[in-house]
């Protein structure tokens, strides 16, 4: 194979680079072989449609600029959160402490990070929450700290986490909200409805013209709300100037204020407060956000709105109950009095409502001194060893912990990208490859466990299974020959003409179970894919592909993935159009996705490949993402939002409509044909 040119990103798990002095020099294919004891992956994530793959090959020689990796959500100081990733030496975050009978959170410097490399291990809690950690990584249980897994025996055991164990903590926090228009709506009303002045002076003036004056005033100690109301008033258009409106005096603050005093821009802040008929999420995520931050409190774990209009107390709890916060009002004891919204559920449901809102107050977002108890359900359902060695962050704290993802920690967390073993995300994913050998034997031992079921296991889940490598190695032609001899379904994604090859075996496992196989054509275009996609096989070959397995019988369907906005998405229906008359039958769309280091490797392969389509390509990617190349939430990741990506996917709806192409990925098959060879059929218990 031809040596290609190193390019790598930063890789985030060193803590030093090494550059070279002269010209890089191009480099061959790597192979390393990797001997573990796992080969089935499980999948817990809601945005792909399967839960178990193979994965026999880590890295993928077709050299497509994007791929997947994943978050830990670290508790800050300011109450929020922040991804593990960009947790920074001197950042301010959440830990623990022991003060007399209870353990109790508390603010905590972060002192050091770095890297080891440990077997992993998968955690999974009854609330849904699931963690990656090494067996020497602690927890925070009822019963004192304890390890992921036990060592020795005798004097040398140590304690460590079993079924019926329950951490400490909150559980899993919340995404965050999505800042769009409709959240700044939101916040406005909520913002100047609970703490503005908005009023019209009516002056009847003979010979005036301009009698009546309009207006506008929000004066505040904090400067986060002032300041987020008055870019989110620029945004539509209504400037405002600041002013001095109270100097600090005895035990007050100083206020400030932002007004405007323009008839025009009072009436569209009136436009701006009024009711929606029928307001829609995202802007009642922002008017809670606004409201809580007017007229809100925090204090001693209450979290309560006060006011004395009856509506907005009432718009307060439909919101609320939206979200299903538990929810109740406390009225006041005379009509000269406020009435309170309080909110229970403790500090679990506290995080969730500062989470998913978001408001920007951070006072009210202190939770320093609360006890860690809770009702979260966080008992240990299962500890799963996922068979290989990856990389594990640990970070070192003043108080020697730090809540990871709502659950108190003590060491360190997974994040299985390539760089986990030392390498780049960039050429390095291309161009060094591991590979394991024995796959199909891992394979057949995993289907001889009494717990195996017979589900549905995907090829692969991270890197094409059909990649170059394959043609020497027969891995993925070896599992599914396990496969077929099991009548256990799978389903393969691919975009190499290579699985022509093995049109047998995936015949007879269509046979004796079921066989799907997606073909993936993102780009149709030939030189926009050659540039994105320069070592896989062209769109036409593939749809060749698609031709082939349709005539053979079996289940195929391309899937348009990643649409690229601005470079690919005009292509979507020329791709299933001709999709449709090779024999796919469905189709499948997922929006472009660039966590992590992938942006980088991504957006220098656009500028270098296709200039002068870089920044249209950038912008409508952040268009589709709240302002940033990447959103990590679970349901959106794939999908995007506002109104570019909903364009994209409506024409992808139109589109399979039309062709009567969407009888989706048949990703749900019962596991009636599963048996292991020599013993018959598995029946089903009931």
């Amino acid at each position: 194979m031809v040596p290609r040119p190193i390019s790598n990103p930063p890789n985030p798990w060193l803590s030093t680079e090494v550059e070279y002095l002269d010209e890089i020099p191009p480099a061959e294919l790597e192979v390393y072989e990797d001997h573990t004891r796992e080969i089935l992956s499980h999948n817990d994530s809601p945005d792909v449609g399967f839960s178990w793959s193979v994965n026999p090959y880590r890295g993928c020689f077709h050299a497509c600029s994007y791929c997947l990796s994943g978050d830990t959500p670290i508790l800050m100081g300011d109450g929020l959160t922040r991804p593990l990733a960009d947790v920074r030496v001197g950042d301010v975050i959440y830990g623990t402490v022991l003060r007399g009978r209870y353990r109790r959170y508390t603010r905590t410097r972060v002192l050091n990070h770095w890297r080891t490399l440990r077997r992993a291990f998968r955690i999974r809690l009854d609330d849904g929450t699931s963690l990656l950690a090494s067996g020497d990584h602690r927890f925070l249980t009822e019963r004192g700290w304890k390890y992921v897994t036990g060592r020795g025996s005798g004097a040398g055991q140590r304690p460590h986490l079993a079924s019926g164990n329950s951490l400490l903590g909150t559980g899993q926090f919340a995404p965050p909200p999505r800042i769009d228009a409709d959240y700044q709506r939101g916040y406005l009303c909520g913002m100047i409805r609970g703490d503005a002045l908005l009023r019209a002076c009516r002056y009847s003036r003979p010979g005036r013209v301009n009698g009546d004056q309009y207006h506008f005033r929000l004066a505040l100690t904090d400067l986060e709300p002032l300041r987020r109301s008055q870019g989110y008033l620029q945004h539509f258009e209504i400037g405002t100037r600041e002013f001095i409106f109270q100097e600090a005096f005895a035990m007050r603050r100083r206020m400030s204020g932002i007004r405007t005093m323009a008839r025009g821009h009072f009436e569209q802040i009136q436009e701006i407060c009024a009711w929606p008929c029928k307001p829609d999420r995202s802007w009642q995520l922002g008017f809670l956000a606004g409201i809580f931050d007017a007229e809100g409190t925090y204090s001693g774990g209450i979290l309560r709105f006060s006011n004395t209009d009856a509506q907005i107390l009432d718009q307060i709890l439909l919101c609320l109950r939206a979200f299903a916060f538990d929810a109740v009002l406390e009225p006041g004891s005379d009509e000269h009095r406020a009435s309170n919204v309080r909110v229970r559920g403790g500090l679990r449901e506290h995080l969730r409502f500062f989470h998913t809102v978001e408001p920007c107050t951070t006072r009210k977002r202190d939770i320093e001194a609360q006890s860690l108890k809770s009702d979260a359900k966080l008992r240990v359902s299962s500890v799963e060893p996922l068979g290989i060695e990856l990389p594990m962050y640990d970070i070192t704290t003043e108080t020697g912990d730090f809540i990871a993802n709502g659950v108190v920690s003590h060491n360190c967390y997974a994040r299985p990208t390539h760089e986990y073993l030392g390498l780049g995300a960039g050429t390095d994913f291309e161009r060094k490859i591991t590979v394991k050998p024995d796959a199909p034997r891992l394979l057949r031992e995993a289907f001889d466990r009494p717990s195996w079921k017979g589900e549905l296991v995907v090829f692969s889940g991270v890197t094409d299974c059909y990649q170059p490598l394959e043609a020497s190695y027969r891995l993925t032609r070896g599992c599914l020959e396990v496969c077929a001899a099991y009548g256990n379904p799978a389903g393969i994604i691919t975009k190499s003409p290579l699985i022509e090859r093995d049109l047998d075996v995936l015949q007879e496992l269509n046979r004796t179970a079921r066989v799907s196989v997606s073909v993936s054509i993102p780009i149709w275009d030939p030189t926009h894919a050659r540039a994105m996609e320069p070592f896989v096989a062209t769109p036409r070959r593939r749809m060749r592909i698609i031709e082939r397995l349709a005539a053979a019988g079996l289940n195929v369907g391309v899937n348009v993935a990643p649409v690229i906005p601005g470079l690919s998405d005009a292509d979507i229906p020329r791709i299933l159009e001709a999709a449709h008359a090779a024999g796919a039958r469905r189709a499948g769309f997922v929006f472009l996705r660039l966590p992590g280091s992938v942006k980088q490797v991504f957006e220098q392969r656009l500028r270098e490949a296709l200039p002068l389509r870089a920044d249209r390509v950038l912008n409508r990617v952040r268009e589709a993402r709240g302002g940033k190349l990447y959103d990590s939430r679970f349901g959106v990741r794939g999908r995007g939002e506002g109104t570019y990506a909903e364009a994209a996917r409506a024409l992808f709806a139109a589109t399979v409509q039309r062709l009567r192409m969407d009888e989706g990925f048949g990703s749900e098959v019962e596991a009636d044909t599963f048996h292991r060879p020599g013993r018959g059929r598995q029946l089903p218990l009931l």
